[in-house]
């Protein structure tokens, strides 16, 4: 048997967690090409295929599927010794990634790392959108973001950023046409703008106004997949909006859209960023979290 190199095994659990090779060489920085070399070395060595290759998937042999039991558990130990030996550096480096909903990164993580970035030059970070609960671990992300309720029981939570609150919002044609609704209930004779998320759900509009709280299913013509989508749509008057303040804000300020039915907005809990409570932090992990503490969030 050649001699066989650790890489090489690493490669191999890259490719079938990320479900190709394609999707492997992104995140690894690399092509497509040389990881195929690699796994065509790896099998040569090994006398035996460990992947079945179609045109539109890679999936594990048998072979492949009991050498990747032993060595998922076996690569996880390694990386934990080297991120225990990272311990010892002075100068956080690397890559730091990051899964997060659009909103957490377009008001609360894209301001914090581009600070961190300036105090921390040899840090890269990747910040990724998605709405979708994943599991980080799997996925290769350092941490993620999400509210409190939809985190795993054996994650770390820390508090970020300030705290939340959505805005009810259209465009000052749009109330001159239609009207003004005075109670949440009122929006059943409206035109909202709905949102789907990735896995196909409805998002569902909330109010709270003192001890009364009411949960609203929207109807409306229009559904997009993003708080930009649906803002986009209030401000050419296409019906009211349901976003984050935080994307509303300016538009509100220059008078292209209103405000409506402020009384019944309720305060939102914060994000949450998290991480695994059974792997130890890198230096560079520790140093954001530690300036993430530290930082001066502005007030609503």
């Amino acid at each position: 048997m050649e001699a066989l190199r650790l890489d090489s095994f690493d490669v191999f659990v890259a490719i079938v967690r990320c479900g190709g090779f394609r999707a492997a060489a992104l995140e690894r920085g690399v092509s497509s090409s040389a990881l195929s070399q690699t796994m065509n070395g790896l099998e040569e060595a090994l006398g035996i295929r460990l992947l079945n290759r179609t045109t539109r998937s890679v999936a594990p042999t048998e072979a492949g599927q009991r050498l990747l039991e032993r060595l998922a558990p076996a690569l996880s130990d390694i990386r934990l010794a080297i991120a225990e030996v990272d311990e010892l550096r002075d100068s956080p480096s690397g890559t730091l990634r990051i899964n997060a909903p659009g909103p957490a990164i377009d008001h609360v993580l894209c301001p914090l790392a581009f600070d961190f970035m300036k105090s921390y030059p040899d840090v890269k970070i990747e910040l990724i959108s998605d709405a979708a609960v994943i599991d980080i671990v799997e996925q290769g992300f350092d941490a993620g973001v999400r509210f409190g309720k939809q985190l795993a029981q054996d994650m770390i939570a820390v508090p970020l950023g300030p705290a939340l609150r959505y805005a009810i919002v259209a465009s000052p044609e749009y109330v001159e046409s239609r009207g003004r609704p005075l109670t949440p209930h009122n929006l059943a004779s409206h035109d909202c703008i709905k949102r789907r998320f990735p896995g196909g759900t409805l998002v569902t509009w909330h109010f709270s106004d003192g001890d009364e709280e009411i949960e609203i299913s929207p109807e409306g013509r229009l559904t997009v997949s993003s708080a930009p989508n649906e803002l986009q749509a209030a401000l050419a008057g296409r019906g009211i909006a349901h976003v984050f303040d935080d994307y509303a804000k300016p538009y509100l300020l220059s008078g292209r859209l209103v405000e409506l039915l402020a009384d019944w907005s309720p305060i939102l809990p914060q994000w949450f960023l998290y991480y695994p409570s059974r792997r130890l932090p890198s230096a560079t992990m520790r140093a954001f979290l530690d300036y993430m503490r530290s930082y001066h969030w502005p007030s609503k």
